[in-house]
């Protein structure tokens, strides 16, 4: 599962996304880098929020997102600190109050992947910032998402996981059909793990490239 913005630009609340055009492509992990308040999190927000507007389009496999929106949203995965789930509920009720919006919701898998990722059962608010993206993930992967997309994920979490995470994102675009954009501001994480990177700067894509990886 792709995705391409295609001279995407949209304004609001101060900040604009100027002819954002670029592809992310599937069986690979593409970074998105850029300082603080480059657009990283705008960007993100075109394909997520329903009421965004923007001229230009936002392709998923080829088709405009906008067209399909309820179907695209069944396979893709999106993590972020910023991401709405009740907070006052634990990560089980909040399954029991979301898992009918998805067609292939697999709460057995939901709840290995708690296990093995140590979540613990209480409340979302009292969870740590790593135990919060943790439990996004497994919601992400119980609902058999294709696109991960990942705002500054990686931030908070512990050294031990970090390495277990980057396994598992590894082994999902090992399948070819799977697609992996994440923000992030670690340069040794794009060194080590990108496939691709696209450089933000004041709401224009500076740059696409392929990373160090592809020279080791």
């Amino acid at each position: 599962m792709y995705i391409e913005f295609s001279h995407v630009t949209t304004h609001c609340k101060g900040f604009s996304l100027k002819d954002i055009s670029f592809l992310v492509p599937e069986g690979f992990i593409t970074g998105l880098v850029g300082e603080n308040g480059a657009g990283k999190t705008t960007l993100f927000h075109q394909i997520m929020d329903e009421n965004a507007r923007y001229s230009g389009e936002i392709y998923i496999n080829g088709v405009p997102l906008r067209e399909h929106r309820q179907e695209f949203m069944q396979e893709i995965g999106f993590i972020s600190q910023e991401q709405k789930f009740f907070k006052n509920y634990t990560p089980m009720q909040n399954v029991d109050l979301l898992k009918g919006f998805y067609d292939k919701f697999n709460c057995d898998l939901f709840c290995s992947k708690l296990e093995e990722y140590h979540v613990p059962g209480r409340n979302l608010s009292g969870l740590s910032r790593g135990e919060f993206i943790k439990f996004q993930m497994a919601f992400a992967l119980a609902h058999e998402s294709k696109l991960f997309l990942m705002d500054e994920v990686t931030a908070g979490m512990d050294s031990v996981f970090k390495k277990e995470f980057f396994k598992e994102l590894h082994r999902l675009i090992a399948g070819e059909d799977t697609a992996v954009f994440m923000s992030t501001h670690i340069e040794e994480e794009v060194i080590r793990h990108m496939d691709y990177v696209v450089g933000l700067s004041r709401g224009k894509a500076e740059y696409r490239k392929e990373t160090e990886k592809w020279k080791r």
